[in-house]
């Protein structure tokens, strides 16, 4: 591993941390051949970062020469295969190093674009991946880079988030799916969607659908059909599109479940449901020997073995405490709302009586037992048939500060209905009024949504400082 701050230029000031140094005003890094430049910026703060010479790439997407880009909350790491010069300004906590596992996630890539070139010849379906790891082990950043590989290749990867606990293309406690045919935006992470105003980089439209709790084990009974019709949507939409037919899937999920109690049923029912052919470990030889067990016997409806693939952890993946985690989901709800430093919005508050709103609360999380992995047999449940309660207006007060998920569904549908509808978009609990019995909604258009039924879970925390 190099010293952190090599080939800096002679006028940057800079602070010693121990082994890790911060950057004070403007550093130029020289980046060796497969090398990466590893970096942590705070939530309160910002770099400007531009790619002098050479190449390099950010979770698999390539800088532009002498592009400025911005970064603000962001741990990650720019990555250089040929060797690159990099100049930064702004204060961040950074250091270069030469051990990556680069090559063997590149050496991942190519085997999925060899099944892809044979689902196209056979005209079959291409590699339904599924990527699992402990928390803070990669899995997100892997998913990225395979994802900005195939967009490369002129591919579209249909992209399955599973973990309530970040938002893929929309706030968290949402499950989507997302077809990309478009370069990811390396500033906003993923890119934007439409609801987050004018891009630089096209937009994408995820599929979303409201879970509304921290972990999937918090409430099976919600998150597996919750799942259930994730999955069908993305297959159908594999049917329907040739393009993402060939290209796959690739299935992103929460930490917890390769832990604990239920942690093999959770993860066979995201193989039963996606069909799941190729399974990605990240820093868990133990998890890779134990789903290897299980899935010895196992194949898919159309005869495919699993393969389970153990990939090596990158040093650069670090521990994101409560707090930073926590300033990130007010981030990204903020932006739901009113957009970025660069693109604003301008949401609109109206008052609505509590009598024209149809208003359903997850109730208390609850688990199931079911049959653990060999053969991902039926599941033994009992529980009560309610998924909801129905709000009433003692409910508001507890209410205020809350996102609602917007349901596409009509009032008066069955739960079970409005469970398996996709969200149309979320509102914002700014103000409630007992005494009028009116409650104020934000939200990022004027369209009316008294005909709509709104979702009300515990996650995200509700934002105090929303409107300041």
């Amino acid at each position: 591993m190099s010293i952190p701050g090599l080939g800096l230029s002679a006028s940057v000031a800079r602070t010693q941390l121990g082994p890790i140094d911060i950057i004070e005003t403007i550093a130029v890094h020289e980046l060796s051949r497969n090398s990466e430049w590893r970096f942590e910026v705070a939530i309160s703060q910002s770099i400007e970062l531009k790619v002098l010479s050479g190449t390099a790439e950010l979770f698999g997407t390539e800088l532009a020469l002498n592009h400025p880009y911005t970064f603000r909350g962001t741990k990650a790491a720019i990555y250089s295969w040929h060797g690159c010069r990099l100049e930064v300004k702004g204060l961040c906590t950074e250091y270069i190093a030469e051990e990556t596992p680069m090559i063997s996630y590149v050496n991942a890539h190519f085997a999925l674009e060899k099944s892809r070139d044979d689902a196209q010849e056979s005209g079959g379906e291409g590699p339904r991946v599924l990527v699992l790891g402990p928390s803070n082990s990669g899995k997100t950043s892997l998913v990225k880079l395979l994802t900005a590989y195939a967009v490369r290749m002129g591919r579209q990867p249909m992209i399955i988030n599973t973990d309530s606990r970040e938002g893929l293309l929309s706030i968290p406690g949402i499950l989507t799916a997302t077809p990309f045919a478009s370069t990811l935006d390396v500033e906003e992470g993923w890119g934007s969607s439409p609801s987050s105003g004018p891009s630089p980089v096209p937009v994408k439209s995820p599929l979303c659908y409201y879970y509304g709790l921290e972990n999937p084990e918090d409430n099976t009974r919600l998150w597996k059909p919750t799942v259930s019709r994730l999955a069908i949507t993305a297959t159908s939409r594999l049917v329907d599109d040739p393009d993402v037919k060939f290209t796959g899937m690739i299935i992103d999920t929460p930490g917890s479940i390769t832990s604990g109690k239920y942690s093999f049923d959770l993860i066979s029912h995201i193989v039963k449901e996606f069909q799941v052919n190729t399974i990605l470990i990240l820093g868990s030889e133990r998890l890779e020997k134990e789903m290897t067990r299980q899935l010895q016997a196992y194949k898919t409806v159309r005869g495919e073995e699993v393969t389970v693939l153990k990939l090596d952890k990158s040093g650069g993946c670090v521990d994101r405490d409560e707090t930073f985690m926590r300033a990130t989901r007010d981030i990204a709800i903020k932006e739901y709302f009113f957009g970025t430093p660069s693109h604003t919005l301008s949401p609109q508050t109206r008052q609505i009586s509590f009598s024209d709103l149809t208003i359903y609360r997850i109730t208390s999380p609850t688990t199931i037992s079911s049959n653990f992995l060999p053969g991902l047999g039926e599941e033994e449940t009992s529980f009560s048939c309610n998924i909801y309660e129905k709000t009433s207006a003692i409910d508001f007060g507890e209410m205020l500060h809350s996102v609602l998920a917007v349901a596409y569904a009509r009032r008066g549908d069955a739960q079970e209905t409005v469970r398996d509808a996709p969200v149309m978009g979320f509102v914002y609990v700014a103000e409630v009024d007992a005494r009028r019995e009116k409650v104020s909604l934000l939200a990022p258009s004027s369209e009316d949504i008294g005909e709509r039924p709104l979702v009300w879970g515990c996650w995200p925390e509700a934002v105090l400082n929303l409107m300041g």
